[in-house]
């Protein structure tokens, strides 16, 4: 589909690419410059397990369930194994190449590649460009003169600065917290820049099972009009599967009609700046080589980086404000034990990542999360690596 997908856009446009699509790995990564992954491991029905056998369990409340909480921990055992796999051929068929990730859990993935293998390689998301961007709507004032300052982990980066020329604009932010109408539109997110003074990257959906100050909590759900993901928003996510895929097919359809619009995505950007020295900042999502000192030397952090023909220069950020230190630090802690299950082959680390998950140990008992994770560990054990 891919590969006919960017044929189109080839042939429709007039351009000189070439185009060539592989089922052999081997032969896709031979001589590469550049590899880029957004991979899908099982089938989405093993997806809505993450979510269905914990609720059933002790009634846990997820909305995303892909990069935190008991569906972060499964997606990351099914997930990391084979990007691994992935980073490990690039040594051999490919080691000078740049490694551009796009899939989840990004955080356990990234510190696992960049723990266990020499290649060179970044996370990419969207959370920046996007929260950027509507920050700038919530303030009514003009996207291009928007400059920010933002460091963290990926999905929980915090502007630390936020400013139009030498204007401070938290106070204006602070002002559209105190609007209903623009409060109404990310609540999750504001409600945590009232009580810890930052505004995160990721989403009011996101946001709210990475804290256990939400969905743990009835009358927190209805002032804020909360909605996680159970049986019957389940049924809606499989109804729209279907029209997704005819979506898809629509598109390939018109794609040779004219070059898409770019996007925010850092990738093509990357690539351009590592080919022509031309440089570039983006915000990626590298190794802690002392970037955060607040944070653990080892983990996965979201920081500016430089790019340029040397490739992924990440930038030293310093500390995070203290509070934000320890609201990551409780994200950073599960990502580990994942990572650890999968390189040392131990079950007992996946138990331990969703004991201590933020939003998880609010809502269950220690029991009640064994009970869910040996559910799902048997019920997944053809997508799982070995655990002893």
């Amino acid at each position: 589909f891919i590969q006919g997908l960017c044929q189109g856009l080839v042939e429709g446009n007039g351009l000189p690419t070439r185009i060539s699509g592989h089922t052999d790995r081997a032969a896709a990564l031979d001589g590469a410059d550049f590899v880029i992954t957004s991979i899908r491991v099982g089938d989405l029905e093993v997806e809505d397990l993450d979510i269905s056998i914990p609720s059933e369990a002790g009634g846990l409340r997820q909305t995303v369930a892909d990069t935190i909480g008991v569906g972060g921990v499964m997606k990351g055992l099914r997930t990391v194994p084979p990007m691994l796999a992935i980073a490990r051929d690039m040594e051999r068929y490919c080691p000078r190449a740049l490694l551009l990730n796009y899939t989840n859990p990004m955080s356990m993935i990234m510190w696992a590649i960049q723990e266990a293998t020499s290649i060179q390689s970044v996370g990419l998301c969207h959370s920046v460009q996007g929260t950027s961007q509507q920050l700038a709507r919530y303030m009514g004032i003009d996207y291009e003169g928007l400059t920010f300052r933002v460091g963290g982990i990926n999905h929980m980066a915090w502007f630390l600065e936020l400013r139009q020329g030498s204007e401070d604009l938290y106070p204006r932010l602070r002002q559209a917290l105190a609007d209903p109408d623009i409060f109404a539109k990310d609540v999750v997110r504001f409600e945590i820049m009232r009580h810890f003074g930052y505004f995160v990257t990721e989403s009011t959906r996101h946001m709210s099972e990475y804290v256990p100050y939400f969905l743990p909590h009835d009358e927190e759900i209805e002032r804020l009009g909360l909605i996680w993901t159970n049986e019957e928003q389940l049924d809606k996510r499989r109804e729209g599967r279907a029209s997704r895929v005819d979506r898809l097919k629509e598109q390939a359809e018109a794609a040779g009609t004219t070059i898409p619009k770019r996007s925010n995505e850092y990738g093509a950007r990357i690539i351009h700046a590592a080919v022509t020295g031309e440089p570039r900042v983006i915000h990626g999502n590298v190794r802690n080589e002392g970037l955060i000192p607040n944070l653990p030397h080892d983990c996965c952090v979201e920081v500016p980086c430089v790019i340029n023909r040397v490739g992924i220069q990440p930038c030293q950020f310093g500390e995070l404000p203290p509070q934000l230190a320890g609201l990551c630090q409780t994200n950073v802690t599960m990502q580990g034990l994942v990572v650890r299950s999968i390189l040392e082959e131990r079950r007992e680390y996946a138990y331990h990542a969703a004991m201590l998950d933020p939003n998880t140990s609010a809502q269950m008992s220690l029991p009640e999360i064994r009970t869910a994770m040996d559910g799902l560990l048997d019920t997944q054990a053809d997508w799982m690596p070995p655990l002893g």
